[in-house]
């Protein structure tokens, strides 16, 4: 199989998909499509496998530089802060799709592996991992594309292709992450249990104490066991949390900085005006403008 003949056709059909929008929607697939590359900025992705087909984004969490690409697929099994940055053109556009990670799933998919002989991933106490973009996740993510052309395909195939996808990255090189997601007495799976709390509840007035003591945790054994999964501290990644939150309510829902600040937790807007201008090197008003003008 030519690698680059493939992911060509692959981010052709991801085109095609994207400008047509005829596109049968699967659950937990989503698809991306850029002309513009984007400088390095803070970004936060939920649990997802991102595949490139064409283009490139670049990764930069804590000291670790992590490229993605057609050779190289993301995984992040807890929503981390990183920054991000983006290489396209409109001669080269970026092509891909995101894969929603369902824990559910993928202890159903567990059980059917079952005590397989060959199937002992090691632990990864990482948030977030790359790996090289193997032949039978690219031949799968063919047939995902195929079947959201059409509405039957996608309803019937589409949830078992997806299933498919996430079998061989259980199998490969990060599949230690999957399984440390959900197996319950690791200190991983505590710090996801303990970002889950955060995700559901960001806008109470969350403490250190209490997150640690839900973790089951000593405070300080719970900050080196958060900083080795998301390699930030508790409350910066609240923060960050929060500053992203608002962010999303500002574009998507069109609300005013002051009202999203409130809606996130803060209880000044000026303070909330100057973490954001600090986390994102703009204003709100400023990205606001930004937005608008970039479409």
């Amino acid at each position: 199989m030519d690698r680059k003949i493939v992911c060509a056709r692959l981010a052709q059909q991801v085109t095609r998909l994207v400008k047509q929008e005829k596109m049968t929607p699967i659950p937990g697939i989503t698809l991306f499509y850029s002309e513009s590359g984007s400088v390095r900025k803070p970004v936060m992705y939920k649990p997802a496998i991102v595949i490139v087909f064409q283009g490139k984004k670049t990764g930069y969490f804590g000291k670790s530089v992590i490229q993605y690409d057609a050779s190289k697929y993301l995984m992040l099994t807890v929503p981390v802060p990183f920054e991000c940055e983006t290489f396209a053109t409109p001669e080269l556009p970026l092509a891909g799709l995101s894969l929603g990670v369902d824990v559910l799933q993928l202890q159903d998919l567990l059980i059917d592996i079952g005590d397989d002989d060959g199937f002992h991933p090691p632990p990864l106490t990482h948030g977030i991992h790359s790996a090289l973009l193997t032949e039978e996740m690219l031949c799968a993510t063919e047939r995902l594309l195929d079947a959201m052309a059409h509405p039957c395909d996608a309803r019937v195939l589409g949830p078992h292709i997806v299933r498919e996808i996430l079998y061989h990255v259980l199998q490969g090189p990060c599949g230690g992450a999957l399984l440390s997601l959900v197996s319950r007495q690791t200190q991983f799976s505590q710090i996801a249990r303990a970002l889950r709390r955060i995700e559901h509840h960001f806008t109470d007035s969350l403490s250190v104490d209490q997150l640690a003591a839900e973790a089951n945790m000593s405070v300080s054994a719970f900050h080196h066991n958060f900083k080795a999964v998301t390699s930030t501290s508790p409350l910066q990644y609240l923060k960050s949390y929060r500053l992203h939150q608002a962010r999303m309510m500002m574009l998507q829902e069109g609300m005013k900085a002051g009202v999203a600040a409130l809606k996130v937790g803060y209880e000044s807007p000026s303070q909330f005006s100057r973490e954001f201008k600090r986390f994102f090197g703009v204003t709100p008003g400023e990205e606001m403008t930004r937005m608008r003008y970039t479409g």
